[in-house]
């Protein structure tokens, strides 16, 4: 990790990876602590977001810190021209540690390259967003009991989707196997599964969704993403190629764990809420005590 910088999933080890998850184990048993008293951490968020803006603030309060930033751009000095440089040069002067969303790719290892503070990344455009992949890790040894040896299937927006680029990844450590469902203009780029290749991960393709998670652990669903679309019509084409209902899960193993990053739109029914294999808002909660490992770590 560069200055303890997390910007990657990469930037990770198989031990460190481990560590966190245990860590997390630990805040979720006991998430009010006193060990950030006196430490500030900037939340920076350049792109909208909800549950990770409002999961990694709670973590700071929670373990006794303050809390400064902005989570919308308009609001701060980037509105005027500032550069992404001089904003983070700047916050870096009253922060012990920043969290940043931005919308363009590679804009956190930029950030990570200048600052004299840690920065972890919550987000750059369609590339990485490594604090939700080590709260699906989570979710996953939680609700498997294990990370090795399962079966994987990611639905959607493979294209886009930097939750999915960053969980293949972290998979990497455990000896997956995963199968894409995605229409062509979504389908997972090339350079993952370049990736899987070189790294022995099994994995299949398909565009087909009915009955092809039957032998799934997990089934990950993911939003098409209308902000990554420059043409909206082609959005329109594929926005709802892909919903999930009750019926759909009647063959699917007893052990199944549905996921989601969230904010869903309509790729699970409300009506799956209510099923055992719906884990998705559980998930979302187990992002706190995961961004209190991070930022333990990043901070210690």
């Amino acid at each position: 990790m560069h200055n303890k910088s997390l910007v990657s999933i990469s930037d990770l080890s198989k031990i460190e990876i481990l560590e966190i998850l245990d860590a997390a184990e630990d805040f979720e048993r006991n998430p009010n602590r006193k060990t950030f008293d006196g430490k500030v951490v900037a939340t920076l968020f350049f792109e909208p977001s909800t549950r990770t803006r409002l999961s990694f603030e709670t973590a700071v309060i929670r373990l006794g810190g303050s809390v400064i930033g902005f989570s919308d751009a308009a609001t701060s000095s980037s509105s005027k021209g500032e550069t992404l440089h001089d904003t983070i040069r700047m916050i870096s002067c009253y922060a012990d540690a920043i969290v940043m969303r931005h919308y363009i790719e590679g804009a956190a290892r930029a950030a990570a390259e200048i600052s004299p503070v840690p920065i972890v990344n919550a987000g750059d455009g369609a590339n990485q967003h490594p604090s939700q992949t080590l709260l699906d890790l989570y979710s996953i040894r939680k609700t498997q009991q294990r990370l090795e040896n399962l079966n994987i299937c990611m639905v959607g927006d493979l294209k886009y989707g930097r939750t999915v680029h960053s969980l293949i990844m972290a998979m990497a450590h455990f000896n997956p196997t995963f199968k894409f469902i995605a229409p062509k203009e979504l389908q997972l780029p090339e350079k993952y599964k370049d990736f899987c290749r070189q790294n022995n991960i099994k994995f299949t393709e398909t565009e087909v969704f009915t009955d092809n998670f039957n032998d799934a652990d997990i089934l990950y669903m993911t939003r098409v993403q209308r902000e990554r679309f420059v043409n909206l019509d082609e959005y329109e084409q594929v926005k709802d190629v892909y919903i999930l209902n009750n019926q759909m899960l009647m063959n699917s193993k007893p052990n199944l764990k549905i996921l989601h990053p969230l904010p869903r739109i309509n790729e699970i029914l409300p009506e799956v809420d209510s099923s055992e294999k719906a884990y998705y808002f559980q998930q979302a909660q187990n992002g706190l005590y995961v961004r209190q490992a991070i930022l333990t770590k990043v901070l210690s």
